[in-house]
């Protein structure tokens, strides 16, 4: 099924999702929000690579700077943070761009501040940048690629049906859980104590008996 304009979410929100829902549920749901190292370092990589006005040509690749994109398969839409065009000469399977002549191919980048991760939750925000971009130009794009601010290095991501099937699942339970505006219970585990909203989630309330027993513990032994 195609979804409806107004029932586009933001594409960037499926890396939240797959991190943790109720991480996803309290930003785009509840409109919670807070900031921490993490998220500022990753604002200051994003605004070196953010500007809509820049584009540069290097040989036969050409890159543009946060282009906008949508999928109502998806039914998510966002910007990406760069989309390299490659010259190729499968007509068939290319774009072109009226200050650039000839057929090319986009190849999206996705910008990250730390390092590789354990899941793929960064490979779907990609593979849903490449599904948009697909849906939108009629093409298929077989690969993208992850750059890490902290390794400064590009991860080549090939986005195999394995990983496309992965992006429209998560991408039916985010809008299964936003038509419904249930925000999911916190569940503790390693990497809560890194998120930013660690202190308006409380995951370890989750492992009270009760939020008297929490309090107990966490405050009035505090003041005796």
């Amino acid at each position: 099924m195609d979804y409806s304009e107004d029932d586009m979410l933001m594409l960037s929100g499926i890396q939240h999702y797959m991190f943790c829902p109720r991480q996803w549920a309290l930003i785009h749901i509840d409109q919670q929000w807070q900031e921490n190292k993490l998220t500022v370092e990753g604002d200051l990589l994003h605004n070196n690579v953010d500007n809509p006005f820049y584009r540069q040509k290097n040989g036969e690749t050409i890159t543009l700077r946060s282009v906008s994109v949508a999928s109502k398969k998806l039914g998510l839409y966002g910007i990406t943070d760069a989309v390299e065009l490659k010259s190729t000469e499968d007509v068939s399977n290319a774009i072109s761009h009226p200050s650039y002549p000839g057929y090319w191919l986009p190849y999206p980048i996705e910008y990250k501040r730390g390092h590789s991760k354990p899941d793929e939750r960064d490979e779907v925000q990609l593979a849903a940048q490449v599904i948009c971009l697909e849906e939108m130009y009629g093409i298929h794009i077989f690969t993208a690629a992850l750059y890490y601010g902290e390794t400064r290095h590009r991860e080549v991501i090939a986005i195999s049906d394995k990983l496309r099937e992965l992006t429209y699942r998560l991408a039916d339970e985010m809008h299964c859980i936003y038509l419904k505006g249930d925000i999911p219970k916190a569940i503790m585990r390693p990497h809560c104590k890194s998120c930013s909203l660690f202190d308006i989630c409380l995951p370890q309330l989750n492992k009270r008996l009760s939020a008297s027993d929490y309090l107990k513990h966490n405050f009035y032994e505090e003041i005796t």
